[in-house]
């Protein structure tokens, strides 16, 4: 299990996701803590601005960023363009994992690249569906998993932002969507495969549809499909998982991202908290 870094959190649990109270006595404490003295309740959009505000402050002039998708990374995005207009951030440059990032990103005047000019990336940052104890995440339910995985893959670094919301004490343990991209090509083949699979989980699999009121299915920036995995019980060995999904033909990535993160930042009640391994 990863060794996770907090303060300013009452007694020894340090935070409780999904109702399960993790103990962390033994563990390092070498992190900081925001805190508001009025603990004002804050909104959810709020809580991932400000872990995505804390996030940005590791960026340096002349880094290469991998520039994630979803909510909470468009704030990030947002961050970086206006530290670029007023000259406290120069010479960056973002790989964007998605088309909405890219557009995002060029209406604030962030010089953008490829993978295949920069295939080195200094950091990522990114936000994510599920963070477990050990800094394994669920990603993916913005659409973009495949593209953030490379992206995030060649990052010397990886910070993920997140509100307290997306703490599971085991991945699948929110009972959302765990997404799997898979081609077109007999898509539901594979969709009652994957199903099957976590069939002891209580897995329901099911077609991610483009969500303008029809029944097209949604398609990824790479013209794919994809399947959403509920659990009713979370997943217990995710690499194991992973490895098996992979293993399907038609399987193009999932949204298991295990290994990946060097630390995550999360907003909540008591602060921004910073984990690391």
């Amino acid at each position: 299990m990863a060794s996770l870094s907090f303060l300013h959190l009452s007694s020894a649990t340090r935070f409780t996701p999904r109702g399960t109270p993790i103990n962390h006595r033994a563990r390092t404490q070498k992190s900081f803590s925001i805190r508001s003295q009025s603990a004002p309740v804050l909104s959810q959009d709020e809580l991932k601005k400000l872990a995505a505000d804390k996030a940005v402050e590791s960026v340096k002039s002349g880094m290469v960023l991998g520039l994630g998708t979803g909510s909470t990374a468009a704030f990030v995005v947002d961050k970086l363009g206006q530290l670029l207009s007023t000259g406290q951030l120069s010479n960056i440059v973002g790989i964007p994992t998605s088309k909405r990032t890219q557009e995002q990103a060029a209406s604030l005047n962030i010089p953008l690249s490829t993978l295949d000019l920069h295939p080195h990336i200094d950091l990522a940052i990114d936000g994510a569906d599920e963070v477990d104890p050990n800094l394994d995440l669920v990603k993916g339910r913005g659409g973009a998993l495949l593209r953030e995985k490379m992206v995030e893959a060649a990052s010397s670094s990886f910070i993920v932002v997140a509100d307290d919301s997306k703490l599971v004490s085991g991945l699948g343990g929110s009972g959302l969507a765990m997404p799997v991209e898979v081609v077109q090509f007999c898509w539901k083949y594979n969709l009652v495969r994957l199903e099957g699979l976590f069939n002891e989980l209580g897995c329901e699999a099911k077609l991610r549809l483009a969500g303008d009121g029809s029944e097209k299915p949604y398609v990824t920036d790479n013209g794919n499909y994809i399947v959403d995995l509920y659990f009713k019980n979370p997943i217990k060995d995710g690499f194991a998982a992973g490895k098996e999904i992979s293993a399907m033909e038609g399987v193009v990535e999932h949204g298991l991202f295990l290994g990946m993160a060097t630390s995550v930042i999360v907003a909540g009640k008591t602060g921004v908290e910073v984990m690391t391994k």
